[in-house]
């Protein structure tokens, strides 16, 4: 199923008128589907969902849809406003499941089988999830941290937490449109905020996830499930850590499962460096991409000539080449750089280099450089876009593994040999764009500019050198260029003359005539004729007037004269780029037509033996390519770049790689079909290495003009028709070669419906050096004339030049450029041959009966009378029907080659009299009368009556007289214009006549010589001073054509067959198709089927005597292809087109060859996606004089043929069985079976069984498809197809009717139901519940307590639907579902709208050739009974996850509403308040009538209490299909027989009476049970019941008896539907396949008629128990002390104050007491609170019990001093110190100490006292401790023990005293000793101690110096002595 969602669009232009009512249409394989038409809206949204079967068949790489957006209108047709197309190519690969779709509104999701923009900006939509868990070690002191996510500018914000480690676990829901190209650069902006910060610094950290969709595509889920975000700086790269945010990050596209997300049992365990974000296996590096900008060129003009013509008028010289101001903008990854503006110049010179720094591994793809014209005073213009895609221009080393593409690069210095960093140049990329040609209106083309869609011009190229440096600094973004650096480009620049040619053989499929038609062919600036910086080259084609083919189409009347185009041009030889490109597209063509070839062979079923040889020669082939082509070497030219260097190393080792693993899959392979996708992956490898990023070599591009106005192009890769001198393989495949182009329109908005024109071209170019070998690529004589015209026109009845307004004598084909004889000069290297002669342009003479098989001459017959006279001949008699003279009927000759058919008459088909005259009034100045009625009256003086004669052709031939004008050359026409004819008429005032004259190279090199033509030719040089003629319409350039001297006659026959699921066209679902079949000039068209989607023509069409010039060889080895356009006939209106397909014919040079084509499918196309298939094969025979011509196939009737034997399928007789509801009508196409089936009721479910046999073929790949109508049955003998279904694929259906069929259904008839009374028994009070089951069941044992202990079973939880569990075949086993359709409405682009359901099975098998020969058994015996069935519905509701938010607040309040049939059960009661994942646990009971109440939706609405309820989502479930499917999916089964507890037996039968009824069904023998019940015989096996180790009766006393309980085991082993919870996805019609959550639930059906069903279970919801937590502080060290538990704020307690503590120790003996709702299974806190007092409801939070203590200083007139703090987890509690002094911060988390306890949980130990430490988080220093008692209370013993908080009454358990206090109180004035002991003394003492010292110290120094003078004397002196 491939499911797509159309979102929404945006920026839809507006009409004249009023806004569009826009619809949009997705077209898959034919098969279209619509959204619903907005009204009045600019920017609708849809959110439809569309759903495509793919019946069966995978999707393959080359699938795609179609998005349509049209303007829907009531009556007319719906006008078109944009498309886009869509490859499916990830998808098909399994590499995505869900894919974001480039450029266009959508996200597609495809499951295998068992599952842009154009003219609007087309968006993307996904939904992005970001849930934000929790934070860690953010930065701060008593912080209130708050998350802000914001993704593409929307922005929301979790609730405020506190605590540097809060708890968030919040989701936000994101859906995102928006164009592809912008989201790109988008990013998940993830910031944390203190919300206590009023300043600029409150952001605390921030990261950012960038939305390129590689960057979580690649992951599992697409999803970053539970990831830790390194908070940084965004100021400052450098920065350390800001702390850690756990998230989760899921990208959704519509219709993706979101991945379920478990909570891991660890909990604040787990490892955050292991778990960081980062990309898998690499680490981000700061990278430097370096672009050097050299110069442009080519630069087209962009501004307005006003000025330059002002100079001129004055004589100035005006330059309008250089009318451009070009800079070059870059843009990646959101940053933006510009070069320098450079002031009119069209070649300009920046030399700057820009530096981009970016983190590598990128998530950006590609860098985008647009060039700009600058403009003064509007905004700047676009001049082209190019992209350096990064995955082409680097290599991660991983390619060998078949990664080419995937953006990686090698950042580490050990990365692999072939690995790389982006690398590019000095090379030239070129742009492409609009039109060159400048005009000053809005340029209709301009988005082409900006790089959306295919550019349809070359507009310039620059020269570009892009680096990348690892880890590197850059000092400016913008820098100049070094002088050497330039001079070293110099060699990058160095060109070769380029020389091209190209041949047209045939212009065919033009859709109308008109004006003439001329091709031109350019190469860069080079063959634009209309551009001026170039020579002028012979780049144009004659103009040439188109010819009707006698059937639909026109073509270019060349015969035997080709038109030739010459361009010589000057580039850069890359030509050691290109062929290695060639040399590997060279290997891949030839390894996709082998493996093309093998997978029809699989299709068509051949013989192993040959399908082996087709495999051997294949793979051989492939090896023996690979080993002998080698990629040319890179030494010895001079512009080899470092890129290319790698590139050869790179392309080496992966050719290398596929060659082993191509030898080692020929050694081992077994299974030819397993090996096809390894050879696509090789295929697509070499695709991959072919793809060259440095191509500097521009495209050729063809145009269409008509007149002087371009209308169609064609690009051609140069490397496709570039000559080489290396190898033959070098050289391009359409080198030489006449390849098939289909042109198309610019910017074509139907996407090629229609053709423009069909090209036969053949192309050549290569070095002017290898001129010469052009020689043995040419076919046909080269002749080239100089021409020019002559003109006159007729003034006064004489002819002369006098009249001529706006002409010269002289001119050119256009008239408007003035040629003289005397001018023309050859080119060099050239010479006249002979002289001037007159030579009539056959090609432009428009004759009313070119191209026509038949045709009918006319002339009026002319009578005039005045009122109420007789009638007489007018003056005029006979005239044309414009009034112009004409020849009377008797003056008509028969052309030659034609023969009359009939006498002249008159016309009767129009509005005449019974006579064919009709009568008009003259009114003056007017001498004919202006309208004609058909009814004489007597004021008419005019009549007139048209005679006409029609005439056949009967040959081509025309007489040679005719051949050669035999006049003088003249061509005449009654206006100055382009229509010409050959014979003059009265009417003509302006006749011409073409004058040539032929050249001859002087040196006779042959056919190369006409790549000299150079210049243009007989120019007047005055005139050119004067005017811009030449400019504006192209230089008169020499006309180059190749003669064919001989032609070839040949016959074709196509054999159209048949057709399978066109588009339906018409209103009643179904088309009426014929085919238009186009074989270069001539075409054919089927007979029209009516009313079928799969047609049957089986008609042969027959072209006689096609005649092609040109070798036959030539013809045999590259044969024109057979063109089929299908349409849909309409009786009233135009037909409308319904795809096209090519058809390549088999050759055949010599008819008596006994080869047959073969029939084979060709896909119809249209707008570039699949549109059905048609069967056909085409044979061309060369017809020589006496060949003999196969026989002519059977006949219809008269000239409809059959397709022959021999190439139509060979049939066989084969039985077709339906099982279905009536009435319906089957119809096997081709084979025009029919059965009908009638049934009178309105609202038929009554089986029914058809048995019809019919021709069908033998071979699988010719069978047709089974189509089903239902035909309603209305008075009048009316019976309108009010549904239909188209099914494709029969392989399926096919089967050996002589196996058991044992597909039946479990409600058949004969059931074994035995009733009987069960016993009431009282259960017993559990100690666990069916909450423990489920969480059991899901893996989260730390919440099922003690079940799994216990024994108990567990049953089955499924991630999706039950119908998408792959064993369960989605649970339509016993018959197959098809979407009804009814068809188109208004237009082709309606969708056909699903009006029901055929379910229903088929049974195809060949029946014997030989009547006598008995049939075969019928496969459908036993049906399931007919009669509705009453039944019983139980409908268990369990929880629901992830809902999409519905209110303001970014929650809803869901409820559930149910319907079935009629009933609806409305649960508004019991909503949920405030909650994104509700617990139900709600059972609803129904009953029901089964088929016809088959549908059980069941919604989730969010309850609103003023306006009204909003839908969340719903689901639907097929009942229908759970009660018939053999996979007896109504009741699961358990693993154990229980008959009490809460397992206990629910089902209304028995196991024995299950296994009883399954053994009927499947056609065996009833099991045999022993008498004791321990052992049973099924199905030819014998079980025991201790073989299933289930002899454990003791461990719990809920089992029943042994028979049942083997049953039971013996059942579960056959694939039945377990016991089970499924997981569904809740869709919205608002955004349908886009979740809106999950549901997790189970149904269980009960028919009433087998008995009461078992007694429900009971799965209400958990009721979490009230605790109680006290808290005892028995000493402290802090003045204030308040603490609260996280989630629980307002509740927030505080001790009282220690006034003036004099030691910093704190007394209290206080008691805080939380109570608290705890879930013990969970192990989290019930929290419910209101978030704002204006909710009605308070909201339910689940949170980890923590506790947190913050110690403060109590201050009076100033704010609080916050001195430290703690955080406790409840469940993991650090164990406390005994003493104070055994406290330290290395008790805290994440300090070194491996002597610390582990943790426990205080839930388990009840009661703890001790010492915890307290710090700050500035510098984490410890600030004190704390002494606590923490103590959980159960809610009972709360009451037995009650306790009051502080030291309030009931102060008890235990009793707190006063805290001991000091007595006196603590003031300066009263106690000043005590002030200064406890505040001076106790702080200063050492410093008081010191001083006193110090003192003492100087004391004595002091008294030491004052006496030593003195006591020195003394010594000298000895006084006393």
């Amino acid at each position: 199923m491939l499911r797509v969602n159309v979102e929404s669009a945006s920026g839809i232009p507006k009409k004249k008128i009023g806004n569009p009512d826009p619809i949009t249409t997705i077209v898959f394989r034919g098969e279209k589907k619509k959204t619903k038409a907005i009204n009045n809206e600019l920017n609708p949204v849809w959110n439809e969902v569309l759903e495509f079967d793919l019946k069966g068949s995978s999707l393959d790489a080359s699938a795609f849809i179609d998005v349509v957006v049209k303007d829907y209108e009531t009556i007319g047709k719906h006008k078109f406003i944009g498309s886009a197309t869509i490859s499916l190519r990830d998808l098909a690969t399994g590499q995505l499941k869900s894919l974001p779709s480039k450029n266009v509104g959508t996200c597609l999701k495809y499951n295998c089988p068992t599952v842009c923009s154009a003219a609007s900006p087309l968006l993307v939509i996904v939904q992005i999830r970001v849930r934000v868990l929790e934070g860690r070690q953010l930065p701060g002191n008593n912080i209130k941290p708050v998350v802000k996510v914001n993704v593409c500018g929307h922005t929301q914000r979790t609730r405020i937490r506190r605590g540097n480690n809060p708890v968030f676990d919040e989701m936000f829901f994101y859906n995102i449109n928006m164009l592809p190209s912008a989201l790109l650069d988008e990013s998940i902006c993830i910031r944390v905020y203190d919300s206590f910060s009023l300043r600029a610094d409150s952001l605390m950290g921030e990261f950012k996830v960038y939305l390129n969709v590689l960057k979580i595509i690649t992951r599992p889920g697409h999803a970053i499930m539970r990831k830790w975000l390194l908070l940084s700086d965004p100021d400052d790269s450098s920065s350390v850590a800001r702390g850690y945010l756990k998230v989760s990050i899921i990208i959704m596209g519509t219709g993706d499962e979101p991945p379920s997300e478990k909570r891991e049992i660890s909990g604040e365990q787990d490892d955050i460096e292991s778990n960081l974000l980062v990309p898998t296996g690499v680490t981000l590096r700061w990278a430097t991409l370096s672009l050097k900008v050299y110069r442009a060129e080519d630069m087209p003009q962009m501004d307005d000539a006003f000025v330059q013509m002002v100079k001129q008028v004055f004589g100035g010289e005006g330059d309008r080449k250089n009318l451009v101001d070009p800079y070059l903008e870059v843009s990646f990854a959101g940053k933006k750089l510009c070069s320098k503006i450079i002031e009119k110049n069209a070649n300009p010179e920046w030399n700057q280099i820009i530096n981009l720094q970016v983190k590598f591994p990128s998530m950006c793809e590609s860098i985008k450089l647009t060039v700009f014209d600058w403009d003064r005073l509007t905004k700047d213009d676009a001049v082209g876009t190019t992209f350096l895609n990064l995955s082409k221009i680097s290599s991660s080393g991983g390619e060998m593994d078949g990664n080419f593409n995937k953006l990686c690069f090698a950042v580490s210095n050990t990365s692999s040999e072939v690995g790389f960093l982006p690398a590019f140049g000095p090379c030239y990329v070129n742009l492409y764009g609009s039109p060159r040609e400048f005009t000053g209106l809005p340029d209709p083309y301009e988005e082409l500019n900006f790089g959306k869609g295919e550019g349809v011009a070359y507009r310039g190229r620059v020269l570009v050198e892009l680096s990348t440096e690892l880890d590197g600094k850059i000092d400016k973004n913008v820098d100049n260029i070094s002088s050497d650096d330039i001079l070293v480009v110099q060699k990058y620049q160095r060109r070769r003359k380029y020389s091209m040619c190209a041949v047209f053989h045939s212009a065919c499929m033009l859709q109308e005539p008109g004006e003439p038609i001329q091709f031109e062919v350019s190469i860069g600036n080079y063959g634009n004729k209309l551009d001026s910086t170039c020579k002028p080259l012979a780049s144009t084609t004659q103009y040439s007037f188109a010819v009707f083919d006698g059937n639909h189409y026109y073509y270019l009347p060349w015969a035997d004269t080709k038109p030739v185009v010459i361009v010589t041009s000057y580039w850069e030889d890359i030509s050691h780029r290109l062929d290695t490109v060639n040399v590997l597209l060279f290997i891949a063509e030839r390894l996709e037509s082998h493996l093309s070839s093998l997978k029809t062979a699989i299709l068509a079923k051949v013989s192993e033996t040959r399908l082996a040889d087709m495999w051997l020669k294949l793979i051989d082939q492939f090896i023996e390519d690979l080993d002998s082509f080698q990629l040319p070497v890179l030494e010895g030219h001079p512009n080899v770049t470092t890129l290319d260097l790698q590139m050869k190393t790179l392309r080496d080792a992966a050719i290398d790689s596929i060659k082993q693993t191509a030898k080692h899959i020929r050694e081992e392979a077994t299974d030819i079909k397993a090996t096809v996708s390894d050879i696509e992956d090789w295929l697509d490898r070499i695709k991959q290495l072919a793809e060259e990023p440095q191509n500097s070599m521009p495209d050729v591009i063809i145009w269409m003009l008509r007149g002087e106005k371009r209308v169609a192009f064609a690009r051609v890769p140069a490397n496709q028709i570039l000559y080489s001198s290396v190898s033959e393989q070098s050289c391009g495949k359409h080198c030489g070669r006449t390849q098939t182009i289909f042109m198309q329109y610019p910017m074509d908005k139907n996407k090629g419906v229609k053709i423009p024109v069909q090209l036969r071209v053949s192309m050549w170019l290569g070095l002017s050096a290898d001129e010469k070998k052009f020689n043995s690529f040419s076919e046909g004589n080269f002749s080239v004339y100089a021409e020019m015209y002559e003109n006159q026109a007729q003034v006064f009845g004489k002819w002369g030049t006098t009249g001529l307004v706006g002409r010269h004598k002289f001119s050119d084909v256009t008239g408007k450029v003035k040629l003289k004889q005397e001018r023309f000069m050859p080119p060099r290297g050239w010479e006249w041959e002979g002289d001037w002669f007159v030579d009539p342009e056959r090609c432009l003479l428009t004759e009313a009966d070119a191209g026509h098989t038949e045709f009918t001459d006319e002339v009026f017959q002319n009578e005039t009378r005045f009122p109420g006279g007789e009638w007489k001949p007018a003056a005029e008699p006979y005239t044309d029907v414009n009034g112009e003279k004409a020849q009377s009927p008797g003056e008509f000759e028969c052309p030659p080659g034609w023969t009359w058919e009939d006498d002249w008459s008159f016309d009767s088909n129009r509005a005449v009299d019974e006579k064919g005259w009709e009568y008009g009034v003259t009114i003056p100045p007017d001498d004919k009368p202006k309208s004609w009625v058909a009814a004489e009256k007597m004021y008419h003086v005019h009549r007139r009556k048209r005679l006409v004669r029609p005439r056949k052709k009967t040959s081509n031939k025309t007489a040679t007289a005719e051949r050669r004008d035999p006049g003088e050359g003249w061509e005449y026409s009654s206006l100055i214009g382009w229509k010409f004819h050959r014979k003059e008429r009265s009417s003509d005032t302006f006749r011409r006549r073409r004058w040539r004259r032929k050249m001859v190279p002087s040196d006779c090199i042959g056919a190369s010589a006409i790549f000299r033509l150079e210049g243009a030719l007989g120019v007047d040089v005055d005139e050119t001073s004067k005017t811009d003629a030449a400019k504006l319409f192209g230089a008169n350039t020499p006309t180059v054509s190749c003669y064919f001297s001989r032609s070839y006659t040949y016959h074709l026959r196509v054999y159209v067959y048949q057709a399978r699921n066109l588009c339906a066209m018409d209103k009643d679902s179904f088309s009426d198709p014929y085919a238009h079949v186009s074989f270069l000039h001539v075409s054919k068209t089927t007979e029209v089927k009516r009313a079928t989607l799969n047609p049957t023509w089986d008609q042969t069409l027959i072209f006689e005597d096609i005649e092609i010039y040109g070798d036959p060889q030539t013809i045999a080895r590259n044969p024109p292809d057979v063109v089929l356009e299908l349409y849909d006939s309409d009786q009233v209106g135009k037909d409308e087109p319904m795809g096209r397909c090519t058809c390549p014919p088999l050759v055949k040079l010599n008819p008596s060859v006994d080869v047959s084509p073969k029939l084979l499918w060709f896909p119809v196309t249209k707008k570039g996606r699949n549109a059905g298939d048609v069967l056909v094969a085409a044979e061309l025979l060369l017809k020589d004089k006496d060949g003999d011509l196969p026989l002519t196939p059977p006949r219809h009737r008269e000239k409809l043929y059959m397709v022959p034997q021999g190439i139509r399928p060979v049939v066989q007789l084969t039985a077709i069985e339906v099982n279905h509801p009536a009435p319906l009508t089957f119809s096997i196409n081709s084979f025009h079976t029919l059965y009908r089936t009638r049934q009178d009721q309105p609202n038929p479910k009554l089986p029914a069984v058809v048995h019809f046999s019919t021709l069908l073929p033998k071979e699988d790949m010719y069978t047709p498809p089974i189509t089903l109508k239902v035909i309603d049955h209305r008075p009048f003998g009316r019976k309108p197809v009010v549904g239909q279904c188209t099914i494709d694929c029969l392989e399926e259906f096919r089967c050996d009717p002589y196996r058991i069929n044992t597909d039946v259904c479990m409600s058949a008839r004969d059931v074994v139901i035995d009733i009987e009374k069960r016993p009431i028994m009282k259960t017993e009070e559990e100690t666990v519940d069916w909450w423990s089951k489920f969480y059991a069941s899901v893996g989260e044992q730390e919440k099922c307590g003690p079940y799994l202990k216990k024994g108990y079973d567990t049953l089955q939880v499924y991630n999706g639907e039950l119908e998408h569990v792959a064993q369960f075949q989605g649970l339509t086993d016993f018959c197959s579902t098809f979407k009804l359709k009814r068809g188109k409405t208004e237009d082709e682009e309606e969708d056909p709208s699903v009006v029901g359901e055929f379910k229903g099975s088929f049974k195809i098998y060949p029946l014997p050739d030989d009547p006598g020969v008995p049939a075969p058994p019928r496969q459908f015996t036993e049906l399931p009974e007919s009669g509705p069935k009453e039944c019983l519905v139980r409908i268990y509701i369990v929880r629901c996850i992830n809902l999409q938010p519905k209110d303001t607040n970014g929650l809803c309040d869901p409820y559930i509403k149910i319907t079935l049939g009629k009933k609806t059960l409305d649960d508004r009661d019991h909503y949920k308040p405030n909650t994104l994942n509700p617990e139900f646990g709600r059972m609803f009971e129904l009953s029901c009538f089964l088929p016809q109440d088959k549908d059980l939706k069941i919604a989730v609405y969010d309850y609103d209490l003023l306006s009204s309820d909003d839908k969340v989502g719903e689901t639907v479930i097929d009942l229908e299909n759970r009660l018939l499917s053999r996979f007896r999916s109504c009741c699961g089964l358990p693993q154990t027989y229980s008959v009490s507890g809460i397992n206990q037996w629910r089902d209304q039968l028995k196991p024995s009476q299950i296994l009883q009824n399954l053994a009927r069904m499947r056609g065996v023998p009833p099991p045999h049970i022993e008498g004791d019940g321990n052992s049973l015989s099924f199905s030819g096996r014998q079980y025991n019941l201790q073989d299933f180790g289930t002899a454990n009766t003791v461990i719990h006393s809920h089992l029943g008896p042994a028979r049942e309980r083997l049953a039971l085991h013996v059942l579960r082993n056959e694939g039945l539907v377990p016991e089970h919870v499924e997981t569904r996805t809740l869709c919205s019609t608002h955004q349908p396949n886009l979740s809106q959550g999950q549901i997790q639930m189970w149904v269980d059906i009960f028919p009433k008629s087998f008995g009461l069903p078992g007694p429900p279970c009971d799965i209400t919801p958990r009721k979490a128990k009230k605790i109680n937590y006290n808290v005892s502080h028995l000493d402290k060290i802090s003045p204030c002390f308040p603490r609260w538990m996280p989630g629980m704020e307002e509740d927030k307690q505080k001790t009282d104050v220690h006034y003036r503590s004099l030691d910093g120790d704190g007394n209290f003996n206080w008691r805080f007491i939380f109570g608290f709702d705890y879930l013990p299974a969970e192990q989290l806190c019930v929290v419910s609170r209101k978030d704002h007092f204006w909710n009605l409801d308070k909201t339910e939070f689940r949170i980890p019990p923590k506790l947190t203590i913050q110690i403060w200083d109590n201050d009076k007139f100033s704010l609080d001093d916050y001195l430290g703090s703690i955080e406790l987890d409840l469940l993991n509690l650090i164990p406390p110190a005994k003493t104070p002094e055994k406290c330290s911060l290395k008790m805290l988390p994440g300090m070194m100490n491996s002597k610390r306890p582990p943790p426990n949980s205080l839930f388990s130990q009840k009661s703890v006292r001790g010492w915890w430490p307290c710090a700050i988080q500035m510098d984490g220093k410890h600030v004190g401790k704390v002494e606590m008692t923490l103590e959980i209370v159960e809610e009972k013993e709360m009451e037995e023990r009650p306790a009051g908080k502080g030291r309030d009454e009931p102060n008890m358990n235990p009793k707190l005293d006063l805290p001991n206090r000091p007595d006196t109180s603590f003031f300066w004035f009263t106690n000043p000793c005590k002030t200064m002991k406890f505040i001076v003394w106790r702080r200063f003492r050492w410093i008081f101690i010191g001083v006193v010292l110090l003192l003492l110290v100087i004391l004595f120094l002091g008294i030491l110096f004052y006496s030593l003078p003195n006591y020195i004397s003394m010594k000298i002196v000895k006084p006393f002595s």
